[in-house]
């Protein structure tokens, strides 16, 4: 059993039909047919979305989004064509909202791999492959790998897990061409991201992208990424003074969630029946922490506290 603990009534904003209501972000359609995406503060972590928010988690993941999208331009266009708040929509989204264009969205989490952990790790330890793709005897947790991978995934609903898929399989359901411009894509902007990062004293482990095509007033089909980039929710980012192979490495994410949850002090069973408990307010400060430091030693910017 996963999902949502409690799942939220969508807002109700005049011009804009609600599409959908994500773990994390919540969709909208504007009147002239672009969509309306709002970043919630809400937390997700073993296919739950929890009861307690993180406050300033949604602006975080958008205002780093945009940062990154700038930074990455030139290899891929983005989805966002405003920041501008809709007229009547409540107080709480300014800094958190972007109107976006429209695409045809690819139904595959684009994944790239610079290090081995998670579910990567889990794969190669039994087949000493990650999605098909054979790796070298004697990696460990946080091992870098030789080059970055792309290592692809079926997108899955909302409490399920996003499950591994082999590139070959990519191309056998999107086709040859558009795989292999996923591919490219995907590994062009972790290496220009994994740079970046490096320079700032922070490893990007891995992260997960989402594309879609826009149509051209040429008729041509352009990708597109969408959703969010390169942010504490879609990567892993790990401090590089305190990178050690061999054991999991400190992050700047929600893993002050996880080691809550899986604690004694949690009370919870991730493989009962129940849904996981509120978190107390020492989690949640720290893990707000996390995600900001994370913005600020990034894009080497003070977060803004006043978004009224």
């Amino acid at each position: 059993m996963s999902g949502f603990v409690e799942k939220p009534e969508p807002v109700e904003v005049p011009g804009l039909v609600h599409v959908h209501t994500g773990k994390v972000r919540d969709l909208y359609r504007n009147e002239d047919g672009n969509l309306v995406m709002v970043a919630s503060d809400r937390m997700s972590a073993f296919d739950w979305v929890l009861p307690t928010e993180i406050p300033d988690k949604g602006r975080v993941l958008t205002q780093l989004s945009l940062w990154w999208f700038d930074q990455i331009a030139d290899l891929v266009p983005h989805h966002v064509l405003s920041t501008e708040l809709p007229a009547g929509a409540p107080a709480d989204w300014a800094g958190r909202t972007l109107v976006c264009r429209n695409l045809e969205m690819v139904p595959v989490e684009c994944v790239a791999r610079g290090y081995l952990t998670g579910s990567g790790l889990a794969e190669y330890r039994k087949t000493r492959t990650v999605c098909g793709l054979a790796l070298p005897e004697g990696l460990v947790d946080g091992s870098e790998l030789p080059a970055p991978i792309f290592t692809p995934a079926a997108k899955a609903e909302v409490g399920e897990h996003d499950e591994n898929v082999s590139y070959e399989e990519v191309a056998r359901t999107e086709g040859a061409e558009t795989a292999a411009l996923l591919r490219r894509t995907t590994l062009d902007v972790y290496g220009r991201a994994r740079d970046i990062a490096r320079a700032r004293g922070i490893i990007l482990a891995d992260t997960k992208f989402e594309f879609g095509f826009a149509r051209t007033g040429d008729g041509e089909d352009v990708l597109v990424a969408a959703d969010e980039v390169l942010t504490p929710d879609s990567s892993r980012f790990w401090p590089a003074d305190g990178w050690e192979p061999g054991r999991a490495q400190p992050s700047y994410d929600k893993q002050f969630v996880r080691d809550w949850l899986s604690s004694p002090a949690s009370g919870w069973d991730r493989t009962g029946e129940l849904p996981p408990p509120a978190l107390p307010q020492e989690i949640v400060e720290q893990t707000r922490a996390k995600y900001i430091e994370a913005y600020e030693r990034l894009t080497g910017l003070s977060w803004q506290t006043d978004w009224s």
